[in-house]
């Protein structure tokens, strides 16, 4: 019998509780033993819920269990998590969790902890919640050499940007709709700024490198600057707008890693990914491109996930293969510095010569009422003092996006 806990009982832990209820048959039957759902963590009673009597308040009565054997961490936020998540690893119990915050913050000392206690700690769900891309990584793509991962990592963000693109609505319009489809929080800064999806960079660049950055120097861009002049400029040049996170891995440097929105052309795999949902690319040699691509939350898709974690544990316990990296000092955003992309930038009608003067050859958006051009490729330091020069002459920057 595999004994399990669930932290925390919102909307992906009720929905881990209603998939391994309902599909119980099929669920055994893979993992080859059966299951008890013995707790479930809330500070909240349910009274009225089937689960309603696994109610427990005090994480200690699951720690001090020795009948559990494996804790499903889905609360969200760094802590309490990684209290509960180092208490029950160091007392010899499996973790799964589908929280990114707590995995790209301490993931590293987890997996330390899980090694030397002889158990197994899982996150698939916490970078593509129902995309399985961190067991094909660790398994399968890493053995060859990885050039690059990147990816749609936010399916809010993602589906605003298909509503500005599809309708031509504007950003607050379409943010406005997400919220009433339940598709963004009341409170969206941790999508639209990009916050969530450098989190889930951070983790998928320390399993392509084996090490974790520090996410808090990560460049992060998120999609609030995106107008609607943006987007018809886009279309004239063949593109779309996406929230990208980028990890490019150099062989003696450290790699790039950044969050923010690019322009991609309109033939590119990529841009095909609309609504909520999430792709990742991982270009890696003699491999090639290869994408998964999926819904990126819900109760199903992020319960599918753990659970596929959980069966995982069941059938190999710790010989299931766990992908292993430090935490680096490096910064992010220091090294980020000499990457180079070609901008789209926008500025008012009458800057054309001060365009000129400032980027030398461009190429002028036709069409637009602005004065929209193509710069050449361009450093981030060089774009930084170009973008000065312009505001301090007095002149409004209104756009600057990279290209993919």
């Amino acid at each position: 019998m595999t004994n399990i806990a669930i932290l925390g009982f919102g909307v992906v832990g009720g929905g881990v509780a209603d998939l391994i209820t309902k599909n119980y048959k099929e669920v055994t039957q893979l993992g080859g033993d059966d299951i008890n759902i013995k707790y479930i963590l809330d500070l909240r009673d349910f009274p009225d819920s089937p689960f309603g009597d696994k109610i427990v308040h005090d994480v200690g009565v699951i720690i001090n269990d020795s009948e559990v054997n494996t804790v499903i961490e889905v609360m969200g936020g760094s802590h309490p998590a990684y209290e509960f998540t180092v208490a029950a690893l160091r007392s010899g119990k499996n973790v799964i969790t589908s929280n990114k915050e707590v995995v790209a913050n301490y993931g590293d000392e987890f997996l330390a902890l899980a090694e030397k206690y002889g158990v197994s700690y899982r996150f698939e769900t916490a970078v593509g919640g129902g995309i399985p891309v961190i067991s094909p990584l660790i398994s399968f793509v890493r053995q060859n050499k990885v050039r690059e991962v990147r990816g749609i990592l936010n399916g809010t963000t993602n589906y605003i940007l298909t509503k500005m693109f599809t309708y031509g609505d504007s950003f607050e319009s379409s943010l406005n709709d997400a919220q009433q489809k339940g598709y963004a929080e009341r409170n969206p800064d941790a999508d639209i700024l990009g916050i969530d999806a450098c989190r889930k960079i951070a983790i998928l660049s320390a399993l392509a490198t084996d090490k974790l950055p520090d996410v808090n120097k990560i460049p992060t861009e998120g999609i609030t600057g995106i107008r609607k002049e943006d987007v018809f400029a886009a279309d004239k040049l063949g593109c779309c707008i996406k929230l990208l996170g980028r990890c490019i891995i150099r062989e003696k440097d450290a790699p790039y890693i950044m969050v923010a929105p690019f322009l991609i052309s309109k033939d590119y795999s990529l841009s095909g990914v609309s609504g909520v949902y999430n792709a990742v690319e991982v270009v890696a040699e003699p491999l090639g491109n290869v994408m998964f691509y999926g819904p990126g939350a819900g109760a199903g898709p992020s319960a599918s996930a753990i659970v596929g974690d959980l069966v995982q544990i069941m059938r190999s316990g710790t010989q299931v293969k766990s992908p292993v990296f430090v935490k680096d000092g490096y910064d992010a955003s220091l090294s980020f510095e000499g990457y180079k992309s070609r901008w789209y930038v926008a500025l008012p009608p009458e800057s054309e010569i001060l365009a000129t003067r400032t980027f030398g050859e461009v190429s002028f958006i036709e069409g637009t009422r602005e004065c929209a051009f193509v710069t050449e490729k361009l450093c981030e330091s060089e774009m930084k003092t170009k973008l000065k020069k312009l505001t301090d002459s007095g002149c409004v920057i209104l756009s600057s996006i990279r290209f993919l």
